[in-house]
């Protein structure tokens, strides 16, 4: 079958997973937890300022533990029946309209995430201006304002010498040193951060972190469940669950991968969740990075702030290659399902690839503000690909091999998962109203 989402087509013999050829488990682990890494650490701290440690701490397991369940239910659909894809094991539980419902969520979501990347890499370089506050970037705080350090030329360069050669690897398995080097980031992210926690705490100039929410006439209790799309979209991954599973020799290998990488990223956004606390406080803003572009009293301190937002920076560029390849599949076969497989049509994967990223970069330079795309996107498209694809996988449960306990989760995953988005969705429309009158 196809390695790419959507349509299925026989697999050419070039492109079967051979014992020699099969990706490594390590690969696999190290691609799994660069997709769902990605830019949820910037985010985690703010969710964290929003519902307290106790209840973030809970959500992120609780979280991590509901992905760790849909993963299994779609690779035990996937290999029960004819189709090793996403949208494939869609088709046959829901027919063509299953299909395209995943192909365009996939689609939306995983281009919003690339444009988040952007921007977030821009406010590491060229700064931003957030609420009347003027927050320089690295580039401007170490040679100065200038037009080659500008936010629109900082990522045209990064798009066209870093990002576009990673993105012309036609296979996932090719991107496993990349990804290592993305996690090793993530860590030294981490690292850094808990140096500057723990200085800032023996100097008396930490911020204590509130253990539950404080809610008050600012807070509402409904403005909590606004917090939760965030850590959701932080945590999807699903898109890349089939092409790294497909590499793989065994399927029982990608499951060890989800459950390692899950373990992985979990403990790397409580840390960091905890540390931006206790550095930022209540001063945390939807982008965390921008918050260390903040002075400091040293030159050392001064080195260790851009050294963490450079770090982070140049992982989001190593994670873009991974969304990108299953955003690319699907538009692919979106617009051509009849045709032959990407890969091996050079004009057709060229052009996409040369489009996504021009229109990636396009909006990345006309967008301001994140946050509230965060709560959007996990809201809506992302929760679907997360959870409720899955559970209506099992629910419907085209190959009878679902128990009782398997649709009591999956229905309790929808049900869950409909009602914490509806009322995020309907708290931000009525945030934005009320600050619009």
């Amino acid at each position: 079958m196809s390695p790419t989402i959507g349509v299925d087509v026989p697999l050419l013999p070039e492109h079967k997973v051979t014992e020699k050829r099969a990706a490594s488990v390590s690969g696999a682990v190290f691609n799994v937890s660069t997709s769902i890494i990605g830019a949820g650490i910037m985010s985690i701290p703010a969710t964290l300022k929003v519902l307290g440690v106790i209840p973030a701490f809970v959500l992120i397991v609780v979280i991590a533990w509901l992905v760790d369940i849909s993963v299994e239910f779609l690779m035990r659909y996937t290999n029960s029946g004819e189709s090793k894809t996403y949208a494939g094991v869609m088709r046959e539980a829901f027919g063509p309209v299953g299909s395209v419902a995943v192909q365009i969520c996939v689609m939306i979501t995983n281009l919003g995430c690339l444009i988040i990347y952007l921007i977030i890499i821009g406010d590491v370089l060229s700064g931003n201006v957030h609420e009347g506050s003027v927050h320089l970037g690295v580039l401007q705080e170490w040679f100065g304002i200038h037009w080659w350090n500008s936010r629109a030329f900082a990522l045209f360069f990064i798009v066209v010498f870093v990002i576009l050669p990673l993105v012309s690897f036609r296979r996932v398995e090719s991107l496993r040193f990349s990804s290592a080097i993305s996690v090793l980031l993530a860590v030294v992210f981490v690292g850094i951060s808990s140096v500057l926690a723990i200085s800032a705490l023996i100097e008396g100039k930490t911020n204590s972190p509130r253990l539950l929410p404080h809610l008050d006439n600012q807070v509402s209790f409904f403005d909590l469940f606004t917090a939760v799309p965030v850590i959701v979209t932080a945590f999807t991954f699903h898109s890349n669950v089939h092409p790294i599973g497909f590499e793989l020799g065994k399927p029982s290998d990608m499951i060890s991968a989800v459950r390692i990488s899950l373990v992985i990223c979990a403990v790397i956004y409580f840390s960091i969740g905890i540390f931006g606390y206790l550095l930022f406080g209540e001063s945390i803003m939807a982008d965390v990075l921008v918050n260390f572009d903040r002075s400091s009293d040293t030159a050392s301190g001064a080195l260790l702030n851009d050294m963490v937002r450079l770090s982070y920076a140049l992982h989001l560029m190593l994670v873009f290659p991974l969304l990108n390849f299953s955003l690319r599949a699907n538009i692919d076969e979106f617009l051509f399902p009849r045709k032959t497989l990407l890969a091996k049509d050079t004009t057709r994967f060229v052009s996409l690839t040369l489009i996504i990223l021009i229109f990636t970069y396009l909006l990345a330079i006309a967008i301001p503000n994140i946050w509230y795309f965060f709560q959007f996107v996990g809201s809506t498209f992302a929760v679907c690909l997360a959870f409720i694809f899955p559970g209506a996988i099992v629910l419907r449960d085209t190959h009878r091999i679902s128990t009782t306990k398997d649709r009591i989760i999956a229905s309790t995953m929808i049900i869950l998962a409909v009602v914490t988005s509806t009322i995020a969705i309907s708290t931000n429309i009525y945030s934005m109203t009320s600050n619009k009158s």
